[in-house]
C-alpha cells in the first residue's frame, strides 16, 4: 500500500504537470505548421525546422541532464529548466519570422529536455523503493496523456484561436509549476563545482547526438544517404558516438556515466528502453497517419480517436503499480504488455479502407492496456537499483535512449511504408493495363457513366483512367501501411525473449523486483 503524504502528493503533481508540458509540446506543434507557414512566410522545408530544433536540442540536453543535476544542484536544475521553458514559449509565440521562430523553439527543447528526466529523477529520489511502482504509475500517467492530447488541443487551438496560442498555454501552467517546485522540492543540495569537466565528452556528445538527430528528423524528406549534407552528418554522428564512448570508458569524471552499464539489470533496462522507445513512437505514428491519410480524419478527429486508449493507460497505470507492490514479476507484466501491443498491431493489421473511428476502439484499448504493463515494470527494472548521483545519470541515459529508439522507429517506418509504397504499385500496375480484362471493362464502365453526365468521351475516358490510377496508388498505400502494423508486431513478439535477461528474483509481498544480478 502507497503510504503518501500531503508532501508526496504535491511533489508528484509538480513534476507530472512540468513533464506534461514538455510531452505536449512534442505534437502540438504538429497540426498547426500549415497555419504558421502562411502567417510567417515560409516554405514547407523551412517549417521543418521548428520540429526538428525542438527534437535535437530536447534529445542533447536529456543526455546532459544528468550531469547538470549535479553541477547545478537537482531542484535548482529542474526549477531552471521550467523558466527557460515557460520564457521560450512566450518568445515562440511573439516570434515575427521562422528563422525566429526555430532559434526559440531550440530553447525551448533545452529546457523541456531538463524538465523530462529530472523529473523522473526527481520521482525515483522521492519515494521510497517499495512506493516506487505506484509513484511510477502517477507520473507515467501523463507521459502517455501528453502526446495524446497534444493534437487534439493543437488541433482546436489552431480552428478557434491562433498558432501563437499553442505555445501562450504553457506560460500559466509553467508559472504554477515553477512556484510550486519552490515551495514542495527538496532545497538544492551542495553542487559539484571543482574538479575536472569532461569538455571534450560535451563536444563529443552535442555533435554526435545533435548530428544523429538531424539525420533521423530530416533524412526521408532528403533522400537519405543521397543528400550530401545528410551523409556528412552521418558521419558527423558515428565518429563522434565511437570517441564519446572510448572517452567515457577511459576518463575520471565523464560526463555521462557509462560504466552504470556494467549493472546487468541497468544495461538490461537501457537496452529495452531503446526497444520500448522504438516499437511504441513506430506505432503511435502509423495510426494518426493512417487514419489522416487514407480515412480521411481530420486531426483533431484522430486526438479524438486516440483518447480512449490513452485514458485506459491512465487507469491500468496504478493497477499494474498496485500490482508490483505485492510481488507481480515485473518481467512477466512486461512481457503480457508486449503481447497486448502485438495483438493490437495484428487487429489493426486486417482493417480496410472502409474502417470508421468504432473499429479502433477496443484495439486501442488493448494496446492503452499493454502501454502500462510495459511503462511501469521496465522503468522500475531499469531504474530502482540506482542510488545517489547515479539516479540523474540513469534517468538521463534512459530518456535519452528512449527518445532515440522512437526516432529511430519513426524514420524505419516512414522509410519502410514508402519503399513498399513504390513494390506495391509496381505490382498492381502489372495487373491494371491494356492487356487486363478487367482493368479494361472497369475503365469503360466509368467512362459511360462519366458520358452520361454530360462529358466528352475523351474527357471522359481521361478522368476513367485517372479514376483508376488513383484507385491503385489508394491500394498500394493501404497495403503498405498494413505491412508496417505487421512488421511492428513482429517486432514485439521478437522482443520476448529478451525479458529473460532479466534474471527473476525471489519475491514476497510488499517486495518489488528491481534487479537482475
Amino acid at each position: 500500500m502507497a503510504r503518501f503524504g500531503l508532501r508526496q502528493w504535491v511533489v508528484v503533481a509538480t513534476v507530472a504537470s512540468a513533464a506534461l508540458l514538455q510531452l505536449i509540446d512534442t505534437s502540438i506543434v504538429n497540426v498547426t505548421l500549415t497555419q504558421m507557414m502562411g502567417n510567417l512566410g515560409a516554405t514547407l522545408e523551412d517549417i521543418g525546422w521548428v520540429v526538428t530544433a525542438y527534437a535535437v536540442a530536447n534529445v542533447i540536453v536529456i543526455a546532459l541532464s544528468g550531469w547538470l543535476a549535479q553541477r547545478i544542484g537537482r531542484t535548482r536544475y529542474f526549477i531552471g529548466s521550467i523558466v527557460l521553458f515557460t520564457v521560450a514559449s512566450l518568445l515562440c509565440g511573439l516570434s515575427d519570422n521562422v528563422w525566429e521562430l526555430v532559434v526559440f523553439r531550440f530553447l525551448q527543447g533545452m529546457g523541456g529536455g531538463g524538465i523530462l528526466t529530472t523529473s523522473q529523477a526527481i520521482i525515483v529520489e522521492t519515494f521510497p523503493r517499495e512506493d516506487l511502482p505506484f509513484a511510477n504509475a502517477i507520473y507515467g500517467m501523463t507521459v502517455v496523456i501528453g502526446p495524446t492530447i497534444g493534437p487534439t488541443l493543437g488541433g482546436w487551438i489552431t480552428d478557434n484561436l491562433s498558432w501563437n496560442w499553442v505555445f501562450y498555454v504553457n506560460i500559466p501552467v509553467g508559472i504554477a509549476a515553477a512556484i510550486l517546485a519552490k515551495l514542495f522540492l527538496p532545497p538544492p543540495t551542495a553542487h559539484h563545482g571543482g574538479g575536472h569537466t569532461d569538455f571534450r565528452g560535451i563536444l563529443l556528445l552535442v555533435a554526435g547526438i545533435g548530428s544523429l538527430q538531424v539525420v533521423l528528423e530530416r533524412g526521408q524528406e532528403e533522400g537519405w544517404f543521397e543528400s550530401g549534407w545528410i551523409a556528412a552528418l552521418a558521419l558527423v554522428a558515428v565518429v563522434s558516438l565511437v570517441w564519446f564512448v572510448w572517452n567515457e570508458l577511459t576518463i575520471s569524471h565523464p560526463v555521462v556515466h557509462l560504466r552504470l552499464m556494467r549493472s546487468r539489470s541497468y544495461a538490461v533496462g537501457v537496452f529495452f528502453c531503446f526497444l520500448q522507445g522504438l516499437g511504441l513512437y513506430s506505432s503511435m505514428f502509423l495510426v494518426p497517419v493512417f487514419c489522416q491519410t487514407l480515412l480521411g480524419f481530420t486531426a483533431t478527429d484522430t486526438g479524438i480517436l486516440m483518447v480512449p486508449g490513452s485514458l485506459t493507460t491512465a487507469l491500468s497505470m496504478p493497477v499494474i503499480g498496485k500490482l508490483m507492490q505485492k510481488g507481480a514479476p515485473a518481467r512477466l507484466l512486461a512481457g503480457m504488455g508486449f503481447v497486448l501491443f502485438a495483438v493490437f498491431l495484428i487487429v489493426v493489421s486486417g482493417f480496410t479502407d472502409r474502417v470508421g473511428g468504432h473499429d479502433f476502439f477496443w484495439p486501442l484499448v488493448i494496446r492503452g492496456i499493454g502501454m502500462g504493463m510495459i511503462f511501469i515494470p521496465l522503468t522500475t527494472l531499469a531504474l530502482g537499483q540506482l542510488q545517489g548521483p547515479e539516479i540523474p545519470q540513469g534517468t538521463a541515459m534512459t530518456n535519452m535512449v528512449r527518445q532515440l529508439g522512437g526516432s529511430v522507429g519513426i524514420a524505419l517506418m516512414t522509410s519502410f511504408v514508402s519503399r513498399r509504397m513504390t513494390y506495391h504499385r509496381s505490382v498492381l500496375g502489372e495487373h491494371v493495363s491494356t492487356a487486363s480484362a478487367a482493368a479494361m471493362s472497369r475503365i469503360q464502365a466509368a467512362t459511360g457513366a462519366l458520358m452520361r453526365q454530360g462529358e466528352p468521351y475523351w474527357r471522359a475516358q481521361a478522368k476513367a483512367v485517372a479514376s483508376l490510377g488513383g484507385a491503385v496508388a489508394r491500394q498500394a498505400a493501404l497495403m503498405s501501411y498494413l505491412d508496417a502494423f505487421r512488421l511492428v508486431a513482429v517486432f514485439f513478439l521478437a522482443s520476448l525473449p529478451f525479458l529473460l535477461l532479466f534474471k527473476a528474483s525471489k519475491r514476497r509481498p510488499g517486495h518489488v523486483e528491481v534487479h537482475a544480478e
